[in-house]
Formats: C-alpha cells, sequence, structure tokens
C-alpha cells in the first residue's frame, strides 16, 4: 500500500495480486461490506477488505449463442437449419450457428447444458466447393467444438420499472404486467447490483475479466444502449439505464446451475444469467460508493402500456419500496415483483468470492475503459 499525507492509503493492481498469491486477499460481498461499513466505519471498512464482488441475475433476451461446427463430407453451406427448438439462417461461415436467445436459443442452451443430444436439420445453399445440400444428424454439447454464449447487453448501471396503464396484460421484455397500475416488474436488484455498486462502470473495460454463468468471461466492450451520459443523482448514480457493457463467454464452461431459460407470455424466450464482477478497492472514494443503501437509490417507473420509443414515465421508485412487494403511484398501490433472481446473483457472489481467494480469477484492471462520449441514438 502506497500513501499520501493525511490521507487512507491507496492500493495498487500488483499489491493486489500479491496478496492474492500470498493467500491473504480480503473479500467481501457488497451487501457484507456495507454492513462493516455501518458497524466499524467507511475506513475502517476498507482497510479490512481488499475486494468487494456485486453480481446480477437479470432477464435478458438480448443475447446470442455462437456454435462453431466441424465441416461435413461432401462440406455444406449452410442456407438455413432447425437445431432443436432453435432455428435461424446461415451466411457465417459454412457451419457456424449464429442463434438469438429469443428464437428458441434459450431453450437450446438450457437443453445442451443438461446433456441433451438434439436433432439438428440443415438445407445447404450448393456451390462448386459445397455441393451438399441436405444434412440431417444430432448433436450434444461434446459434438460441439467451439460456442460462445454473448451478451449484447450483459452488465447495466441500473434498471426499470415497468407498469402499463392499459387494460389487462401487458407484455414487457421482462414479462406481463397488470393494468391499469397493477402490477408493477422491476429489472435490476438494486444495492449490491453490479452497475450500482460501480457508477458508470468505471472498473470494467474490454478484457476485463468477470464470473458469467458459473465460468469466467470477459468483457468485450460497451454493450447495446451504452449510454454514460444518462441522468445521476448528487453522488453519481444512474437514475435509470446508463452504462452498460458486452460480455462473452465459452459455451463448454457454462454452469446449468447458474443459467435459466424463460419463455415469456408473447412467445418469445430469455435466459436468467448469473453474474458476478469484482471491485477491487484501490482507494477510499471507491469504497464509499459502496454504502449507498435501498432507500438512497431508486430506478423510473416506465409505463409500457404506450407504445412509445420514450415511453412516459410518471414516477421513480425507491429500491427500499420495490424490495418491500409494493410501489404507490398517486393514490393507487401496486405489487411489485423482481424480474430477476437474487438467489443466483447471491450464489454468483459466493462462487467468485470463493474464486478469488483461492487464485482461480484473474485479478485485473481492463485493459480499455468503457467509451464515456457515447450516447444513444434515436432511429428515425
Amino acid at each position: 500500500m502506497s500513501a499520501s499525507p493525511g490521507s487512507t492509503p491507496t492500493r495498487s493492481e500488483t499489491e493486489l495480486l500479491q496478496l492474492q498469491r500470498d493467500g491473504e486477499l480480503q473479500v467481501r460481498s457488497a451487501t457484507q461490506f456495507r454492513e462493516l461499513a455501518q458497524a466499524r466505519g467507511l475506513e475502517q471498512a476498507y482497510l479490512e477488505t481488499h475486494v468487494v464482488v456485486a453480481s446480477d441475475a437479470e432477464l435478458m433476451q438480448q443475447a446470442t449463442l455462437v456454435l462453431h461446427l466441424g465441416p461435413s463430407d461432401p462440406p455444406i453451406r449452410i442456407r438455413q437449419f432447425r437445431f432443436g427448438p432453435a432455428e435461424g439462417h446461415g451466411g457465417h461461415g459454412n457451419t457456424d450457428l449464429v442463434i438469438p436467445m429469443g428464437t428458441g436459443g434459450a431453450a437450446l442452451l438450457s437443453a445442451l447444458l443438461a446433456g441433451q443430444r438434439l436433432p439438428l436439420s440443415i438445407g445447404g445453399t450448393p456451390s462448386q466447393q459445397q455441393p451438399k445440400v441436405e444434412l440431417e444428424t444430432e448433436l450434444g454439447l461434446e459434438d460441439i467444438p467451439c460456442g460462445r454464449l454473448l451478451l449484447h447487453r450483459g452488465i447495466s448501471e441500473n434498471g426499470v420499472v415497468a407498469v402499463s396503464s392499459r387494460e389487462g396484460l401487458t407484455p414487457t421484455p421482462w414479462g406481463p404486467v397488470l393494468g391499469p397500475w397493477t402490477s408493477a416488474l422491476y429489472s435490476c436488484r438494486g444495492p449490491g447490483s453490479i452497475g450500482l455498486s460501480m457508477p458508470g462502470l468505471t472498473g470494467l473495460g474490454a478484457g476485463s475479466p468477470v464470473l458469467v454463468g458459473g465460468a469466467i468471461g470477459w468483457v468485450s466492450g460497451p454493450g447495446s444502449g451504452h449510454n454514460p451520459k444518462t441522468k445521476r443523482s448528487s453522488d453519481g448514480f444512474a437514475l435509470g439505464p446508463g452504462a452498460c457493457c458486452a460480455l462473452e463467454v465459452d459455451l463448454h464452461g457454462l454452469k446449468p446451475s447458474a443459467i435459466r431459460a424463460t419463455r415469456l407470455a408473447d412467445g418469445s424466450s430469455g435466459l436468467l444469467v448469473a453474474i458476478a464482477a469484482p471491485i477491487p478497492l484501490l482507494s477510499l472514494s471507491t469504497a464509499e460508493q459502496l454504502t449507498a443503501t435501498a432507500e438512497e437509490l431508486s430506478a423510473p417507473v416506465l409505463d409500457y402500456g404506450i407504445p412509445r420509443r420514450v415511453r412516459p414515465s410518471p414516477a421513480s421508485a425507491r429500491y427500499s419500496e420495490l424490495h418491500s412487494g409494493s410501489i404507490r403511484l398517486g393514490d393507487r398501490q401496486l405489487t411489485a415483483a423482481p424480474a430477476h433472481s437474487p438467489r443466483l446473483a447471491a450464489e454468483a457472489e459466493a462462487q467468485l468470492a470463493e474464486m478469488l481467494q483461492s487464485g482461480a480469477f484473474p485479478l485485473r484492471l481492463p485493459l480499455a475503459p468503457l467509451p464515456s462520449d457515447r450516447t444513444v441514438r434515436a432511429l428515425n
């Protein structure tokens, strides 16, 4: 540790790596760190903690399964395919399959991780070098040489609270809500989530290691809808979805216990993916950001009953309200339910803490930060 006169000692990446090698790295979850800071003071909690672990397990549809299959004999170039519950078109390489989660990819991934063998039907585009036009076979995970799960919006700063002013059930990206103004779904867990433990996602960037679905994955860069210039509180916390990053992870390392396939009422599907990220405490200011409570943090309430690009936001809801199971909008009381899994998030948190302390997880700062000058541009 190095220190400036009259200040709490700062730390470097090199010092943390040495502590990890020596088996002396002190790791706590974001919740444990906040409780320690409340009990013993922020400075003492900082001195007793080297790395904090934050986690999420949100429902996401902005994800893609990429499978790199081996060649056939004679060779085939995929025009279209059906693999178990998923279907799609070729054009990404002779025998590469690119499968969005919403068109059966979530169910396919779940089945493969469960050890199932599934039928694969391929229609080819004939050419002189790829003359085969049809292929019928059956594949399991062990028959796929390489594959990756891409999460195009893997980690974001904050979430939203979905409600509806419309009569009956209204579909949202996290499931249906009952209207008018009857039920609400909130996408982020609040305190302890990665985005609300790390304003601006400043500790993440290209090359940052992250635990994804029980395996070591990586930040590949800014994610879909990356918006670091979003409105913020006086403490720097995003008041809605802000900065976000894309993640990728090797298919063969994923753990079935850390991923859940879901099917929504509109016929689409998605994934609950357990994600955990380390937050190295390099300075007291980094530690201070981890002490925000559910009473201090909030998410915007968005009306999905009105299909506009910018949805009406009648209010914001504190996470303390959301965790209680209900929120108040004017004179109406709405039931609130999570569109995420606190249990999967907690399990990812515990797994990453153990891996960090044992040296099984690489501890390093990003190779490049997320861009700070981007904003969401309307499609007109």
